[in-house]
């Protein structure tokens, strides 16, 4: 028999019982479409959490106060005090650090003549910028006379901005030449930075930056730093910085034992990897559970074909008579449970990747259809045709042909 010959017999077969074909088709579609969904769901996860880990800089180290342990008080990392400014200058003399930018942070209230927002101050220089990857859309970043002279002037994010002036698109007030008050104290705002996304309280858009002589005499009230940024020459020397920047502070705090260190050394690379790993296993979680479906639909279309078996028990009986072989019999039944999935995998792949267009436009999560998840489907759906469908259609060419004609 030509394999077109079997494809058409297939399709009559299938579309003599157009409910009960359809109904176990549905079983495969929702199937295939969580699994795209679902997939596309963690996919975009990822693509985001790798977006916002990038966002806060190229190549990036970052140092931080560690474990203070003394007397019967053990503070947690980024509680101590232990970094200084010379700390920082120190970094800067090792070779494969491109830029140093030290901070001092802290989370304040801001108001302005029309409205008030609770939100994160940094005090720093202006290799920040550099460092964290921020580009100013309106105006100027900090200056190096600004933090000299300890100049009280402000760089807000574009979410600070539309919290005090309002947005630009709704008529909001142009923000450059402002005044904010931050404890009470009046700093000139000089720029606006370009909306970079992110989420929680490190948010870049989110945050308002001022020089960090500033930051220590008028807010923190304190010379100690809370963070020490550090970009790396290249992404190959990142390892080699972070072990170089780690030696280099044991020795300058007097430390002979690393676990007994004051402070911490985050790669970015490590941080990014993390995350990676995070959420690709919960992507596979996921993929996991929507496969259940999948089984479920499986099983739906063995007992289909067992049932179709059982109807055309005569039709194969005469068959048989005629001269068509076990191949033939076994070969028909299972393109039919074969043509059912494929039929149920491009139903499922353009359900799923119009849910995962639906999640993203109105749900606000990120989704991803990639073209890995589209051929894992197909290939999925017809390794189900052929191992649900194996059963029914061996049993279908084992049929004596005496004891088929002679069923009623």
């Amino acid at each position: 028999m030509r394999p077109l010959d079997t494809l058409e017999e297939a399709y009559v077969a299938l579309s003599a019982n157009k409910i009960r074909s359809g109904l176990t088709v549905l079983g495969i579609v929702i199937g295939i479409a969580s699994v795209i969904t679902l997939v596309a769901v963690g996919q975009g996860t990822k693509q985001s959490v790798e977006a916002s880990i990038e966002s806060i800089g190229s190549n990036l180290v970052t140092v931080v106060p560690g474990i203070q342990r003394g007397g019967s008080v053990s503070q947690g990392r980024g509680s101590a005090q232990s970094l200084t400014e010379t700390d920082a200058a120190a970094i800067q003399e090792i070779s494969t650090a491109a830029a140093v930018a030290p901070d001092v942070s802290g989370r304040y209230q801001i108001t302005t003549r029309g409205g008030n927002t609770s939100t994160s101050v940094v005090g720093t220089v202006p290799a920040y910028a550099q460092v964290r990857n921020i580009a100013v859309a309106e105006g100027s970043f900090l200056s190096d006379e600004q933090t000299r002279s300890a100049a009280r002037v402000a760089v807000i994010g574009p979410n600070v901005r539309d919290d005090l002036f309002g947005a630009p698109d709704e008529g909001g007030q142009d923000p450059l030449g402002q005044t904010i008050r931050i404890k009470n104290i009046a700093f000139t705002v000089i720029g606006v930075t370009q909306a970079k996304g992110g989420f929680g309280f490190n948010s870049p858009d989110d945050t308002v930056y001022v020089p960090m002589a500033t930051a220590q005499r008028s807010l923190a009230g304190t010379a100690n730093l809370s963070t020490i940024s550090v970009q790396a020459a290249g992404q190959q020397t990142m390892t080699q910085l972070q072990t170089d920047i780690t030696n280099l502070l044991l020795q300058r705090h007097n430390i002979a034992d690393a676990s007994q260190a004051d402070f911490f050394v985050i790669n970015q690379a490590d941080i990014a990897q993390t995350a990676t790993s995070v959420t690709d296993t919960l992507t596979l979680l996921l993929a996991a559970i929507a496969g259940i479906s999948l089984v479920v639909g499986g099983i739906g279309i063995m007992n289909m074909m067992l049932t179709t078996v059982t109807e055309r028990t005569r039709e194969i009986g005469l068959r048989k008579a005629i001269g068509a072989k076990k191949s033939d019999i076994s070969l028909q039944f299972l393109t039919e449970a074969v043509l059912l999935t494929f039929m149920s995998g491009v139903i499922g792949v353009a359900l799923g990747w119009l849910l995962s267009y639906a999640i993203e436009s109105f749900v606000g999560l990120a989704a991803s259809v990639t073209l890995t998840s589209v051929v894992l489907a197909f290939g999925v759906s017809a390794m189900i045709g052929i191992v649900f469908g194996l059963y029914p259609a061996r049993r279908a060419a084992g049929l004596s042909p005496m004891e088929a004609l002679r069923y009623e």
